[in-house]
């Protein structure tokens, strides 16, 4: 399990990447949302967390368009055609909806472009091996 230290001027936070559900951008901020329902808001853009995540031996965090940044390991749904996306499994104790614009008035204040979905459900079922988490 590989550990995640951010540190600022005036606290550090450390949290484990399994817990990591996903990272939503908040203007200046981003939102760090924990498999236990809680949220941490970051003094940091998403960019930051992108380039943080890509220096993981086993990155397992996928940008969806300009504002979200999601765990592969809690994908659950991706659906093309309602430009839906559904985290849920592990320890996410209720499923996270995520809809695209046409919807956006519903879900958790994100819109999500149909062509970002359609890349993310591209490269997932190109990836080699088996699911293992």
């Amino acid at each position: 399990m590989e550990w995640l230290r951010i540190s600022t001027s005036t606290e550090l936070v450390r949290v484990a990447t399994d817990e990591i559900v996903y990272v939503r951008a908040d203007g200046n901020y981003s939102d760090l949302m924990l498999t236990n329902g809680k949220s941490r808001k970051m003094a940091f853009q998403l960019h930051f967390f992108d380039e943080v995540f890509q220096q993981l031996q086993n990155n397992m965090f996928i940008r969806v368009g300009r504002s979200l940044i999601v765990n592969k390991r809690y994908i659950y749904v991706i659906n093309l055609p309602e430009q839906q996306l559904i985290l849920s499994g592990g320890d996410v104790k209720d499923p996270i909806v995520f809809y695209g614009q046409s919807k956006a008035e519903n879900s958790q204040k994100i819109t999500l472009a149909r062509e970002g979905l359609k890349q993310l459900k591209e490269l997932l079922e190109n990836e080699k091996g088996v699911d293992n988490g």
